[in-house]
């Protein structure tokens, strides 16, 4: 039975998101666990006339792992690209070459059968993008940006010379999106943010999920310096700490979800679209604007983000005032 509805979210997916037209070659890569959603995605594109190709990989061992070099050369010779995987490999060199060579990607990473019945992925996308848009372009290139939160987040960061992105599922040659996260990010400039973090939402990575209590984040000069908190901050602490790699704590982007369909669940697509939310990405940049590759990319999550750009509030309590 869920083969069958799964139908509608997949041909979402295929038409809306990827803009699929036919006689393009469109592959899709996936992992074992993932077969019956990738099925489901696969009859779409053949649906549309369009030629499917289906790689099943091995599942990756952390969050922004390469796939292997015979899929990243798969993506960069197809017309389009689908990624539906547990753990992530939207911010790898694979997706920015592939994007560079003139492809276009959507991620449904961590996607589960009901999300693609359900959720996210039932959201006005076209209409969604308005207001996706108007968000992304304040932020590229700003002088001084300030987030803060009722729960005691306060940050500043410069994204002076720094492109702005907006995804809001719908994407043309050369870029990718993650669905059905609809959010306008920017990557700071790196070694400008300071301040402080407070994690109240959901960190959807390394089995922590939903919070339990906040994991606060001290931020010097463009990077992480300590957290703290309860047994998910330690989990954080120590995986980030496992990596021995200095570039993890480097702050990495901001984001802002704009996806009135979402909702919290502990999965990353669902929760960093959530409308009015906030997240900071920390590790990896390269793939939105910034310079650094790292051993991971994970988006921190805060509930109703305030946003002051150059003096304007474009965002206060997770509310538009733009």
């Amino acid at each position: 039975m869920k083969q069958m509805l799964m139908a509608r979210g997949a041909a979402t997916v295929v038409k809306t998101c990827l803009g699929v037209k036919k006689g393009e070659r469109i592959l899709i890569v996936t992992e074992p666990e993932k077969m019956n959603i990738a099925k489901a995605v696969a009859q779409a594109v053949y649906g549309e006339y369009a030629e499917p190709t289906l790689i099943i990989m091995l599942p990756r061992d952390r969050d922004g792992q390469e796939p292997p070099e015979s899929v990243a050369e798969a993506m960069k010779k197809s017309d389009g690209f689908i990624s539906i995987v547990g753990r992530s490999i939207t911010h790898t060199h694979a997706v920015k070459d592939a994007c560079q060579a003139g492809s276009r990607g959507i991620m449904l990473t961590q996607f589960s059968e009901d999300m693609m019945i359900h959720g996210g992925l039932e959201a006005d996308f076209p209409q969604s993008a308005r207001d996706c848009k108007a968000v992304a372009k304040k932020l590229g290139g700003a002088k001084k940006i300030r987030l803060t939160t009722a729960a005691g987040t306060d940050l500043t960061y410069s994204a002076v010379g720094r492109r702005y992105n907006a995804m809001y599922c719908m994407v043309e040659p050369g870029e990718f999106a993650p669905v059905p996260t609809v959010e306008a990010n920017v990557s700071p400039l790196e070694g400008t943010a300071n301040g402080t973090i407070v994690v109240d939402a959901s960190i959807p990575y390394i089995n922590i999920g939903l919070l339990e209590q906040p994991v606060i984040c001290h931020v010097e000069n463009g990077r992480i310096t300590s957290i703290d908190g309860g047994a998910q901050a330690r989990l954080l602490a120590e995986d980030l700490k496992s990596k021995n790699d200095a570039n993890v704590y480097n702050i990495a982007e901001m984001g802002v979800g704009l996806n009135p369909q979402c909702r919290f669940m502990g999965f990353m697509l669902e929760d960093e679209g959530v409308f009015g939310s906030v997240h900071i990405g920390i590790g990896t940049s390269l793939t939105l604007g910034g310079n650094v590759k790292a051993a991971c990319h994970y988006d921190l999550i805060m509930h109703r983000g305030t946003i002051e750009v150059d003096n304007e509030i474009i965002m206060k309590d997770g509310i538009l005032q733009i």
